[in-house]
């Protein structure tokens, strides 16, 4: 049962019996404020006009009403003009039966939507760094919520792997890299390729400096340094499909491919499809065509075609250079178009940085003017870099925080201070290390999903490791407790399975209120494409029911029937526990 909903119909059959006919829109319902006694409540002012009495009369009217017609509530009180409605422990005793057997609690019904989520996106002329693992684990949560809300989802990831940076990888391969392989070197592959882009950069600087020290200026010998002519005409060459250079480029991108894979594979984010920008960027030209049939493009004297946004509040923006090349506005357009057919989508998010907020303004502003409706339903969740404390975890560059090197370090750090609290007593290596690794990621993963996207967060290795406060591991410990204690339940021959009727405690009451919430959350995460709303449920989750166990024995209670139903309430705890952070992509131990 959706308790609001419910709600809200006993109070329309209510007004309706004491005011006559009225509008389900009159019928405000809210939670009621913490600093109130009752479960919702009722604002009268919008039905004022229908009782022709005070607030407060009303309030009392429809309260008195309420509690006469339904046994479900336990009483009312009124403050000015808000009635706020106590349901009886009856009630929620009942709920909790419905959530002991409903499968899959929390999750919505099937909507036969079909939504694509594209994030990731690397190019591969180096690894993944801290701004990707943001992105992978936004990216892989969001889809994760939304199937929880019934939807198809298709996860997408378009590789950038061609262009002049991937050209200057290979450039410097062939000049410095004698030979060398992952295999040769053993390196990862997108660490090798990553290195030699390094090195590219750092030869091209010394170029500079020599051709300036000739005598040229500055922009002269950026444009002039003859590695980068070289990289230009590699490009050419790639372009023209020349053998000898698609051949390296196909072993160096497999290099970064399997490189890449072993850091997916420890993020746990995988993808249902993966695009190619070298297999993409050619489309949308025919978009470019149809824009200046239609009269909302326009040509230059040089040959390339433009938009005139203005008139909108932004600029002009270039869909097709004079060359006829295209620019990454003409391929997003073109891969807009071919997904949304080829997919039958009703609707595609890219996750990608605030960075490219006007990019994709401008792309949703261009397939609307050209007729596509379903322009609408694109959406940019956008969101902000990840700083460190200075000096943690720099990689070899001295500039990019490698993710490779994070994961390593998170498990590491969680190692670390597990042992320093003793929570790795008596395990073996086995069980130390798959503990470590789920600790260690669920740090990383619940605290960047914890913020919202949008803020530029700074990111603390130890301090998301602490299992006290608002972390992955505190959460993870919350579950890892209740199991222990099942376990014991268990290992004692106590069945806490099947019906139980049993008084709740007023705390007992709070957390099965909680629990009813998650679906509601789960939804509001899903509109709102925002991990960081199931994080904060979660953990007030976790708050809460250890404060009550802090307060209440379960397994040392006396009355039996009041054992089992804590027994049942932590059972139900630790399950929702497990499913709102597999939603954020994280593991819980049974044990720690």
């Amino acid at each position: 049962m959706n308790t609001e909903q419910y709600i809200s119909e006993v109070v329309l059959r209510a007004v309706t019996s004491l005011y006559g006919q009225v509008s389900p829109q009159q019928i405000q319902i809210q939670k009621t404020r913490k600093e109130f006694e009752g479960d919702y409540t009722i604002v009268t002012f919008p039905l004022l006009k229908l009782s022709r009495k005070s607030p407060e009369a009303t309030a009392t009217e429809i309260g008195e009403k309420i509690i006469a017609e339904n046994s479900e509530f336990g009483g009312y009180n009124v403050i000015k003009g808000f009635l706020n409605l106590s349901l009886s422990a009856a009630f929620w005793s009942e709920r909790f039966e419905e959530i002991k057997g409903t499968e899959n609690y929390g999750h919505g019904e099937a909507t036969g939507r079909t939504i694509m989520i594209e994030y990731s996106s690397p190019n591969t002329n180096k690894p993944l760094h801290l701004g990707h693992i943001r992105n992978n684990l936004l990216g892989y949560s969001v889809a994760q919520i939304l199937k929880a809300n019934g939807h198809n989802v298709i996860k997408a990831n378009l590789v950038n792997d061609r262009g002049i940076h991937i050209c200057k990888s290979m450039v410097a391969w062939l000049r410095y890299g004698n030979g060398a392989t992952p295999e040769s070197t053993g390196l990862k592959g997108d660490h090798l390729v990553g290195d030699y882009y390094v090195e590219f950069d750092k030869h091209y600087k010394a170029e500079i400096k020599e051709l300036m020290a000739a005598g040229a200026s500055e922009e002269e010998a950026k444009k002039k340094a003859p590695i980068l002519l070289e990289a230009q005409e590699m490009l050419r060459k790639w372009e023209a499909k020349d053998e000898q250079v698609r051949s390296l480029w196909q072993t160096m991108n497999g290099w970064v491919y399997d490189g890449f894979d072993v850091t997916y594979k420890a993020l746990g984010v995988d993808f249902d499809k993966v695009y190619y920008e070298s297999q993409t960027y050619l489309l949308g030209k025919s978009i470019v065509s149809e824009g200046l049939e239609k009269g909302i493009f326009f040509r230059k004297e040089d040959g390339s075609v433009w938009i005139d946004l203005t008139a909108d509040g932004l600029d002009q923006k270039l869909l097709l250079r004079g060359d006829g090349t295209s620019v990454y506005m003409t391929q997003d357009l073109g891969t807009a178009l071919q997904r949304f057919e080829q997919n039958s989508l009703n609707g595609i998010i890219y996750v990608v940085g605030n960075e490219q907020n006007y990019h994709f303004q401008v792309l949703k502003l261009v397939l609307k003017k050209l007729g596509y409706d379903w322009s609408d339903d694109i959406y940019h969740l956008s969101y902000g870099m990840v700083e460190l404390p200075e000096g943690k975890m720099k990689s070899r560059e001295g500039t990019v925080v490698d993710a490779d090197d994070l994961v390593a370090d998170m498990i590491s750090t969680a190692r670390e201070m597990s042992a320093e609290l003793g929570k790795l007593d008596g395990l073996t290596e086995e069980q130390t290390s798959k503990i470590c690794t789920m600790v260690g990621l669920g740090a990383l993963k619940y605290f960047i999903l914890k913020v919202d996207p949008k803020k530029t967060m700074l990111f603390d290795p130890r301090e998301s490791i602490d299992f006290n406060g608002n972390t992955g591991p505190f959460i993870q410990y919350t579950h890892a407790r209740i199991c222990s204690v099942l376990r014991k339940a268990t290992e004692q021959g106590i069945d806490y399975g099947g019906a139980v009727k049993a008084d709740f405690l007023p705390e007992e009451i709070e957390i099965v209120k909680t629990l009813c919430d998650y679906p509601a959350t789960v939804a509001t995460a899903g509109a709102q494409f925002a991990p960081s709303v199931i994080a904060a449920y979660t953990y007030e989750l976790c708050k809460m029911f250890n404060g009550y166990y802090h307060d209440h024995s379960i397994l040392r209670e006396e009355c039996q029937t009041t054992k089992i139903m804590r027994l049942q309430l932590a059972a139900q705890v630790a399950r929702v526990i497990s499913d709102s952070m597999l939603l954020l992509g994280i593991s819980v131990p049974e044990r720690m």
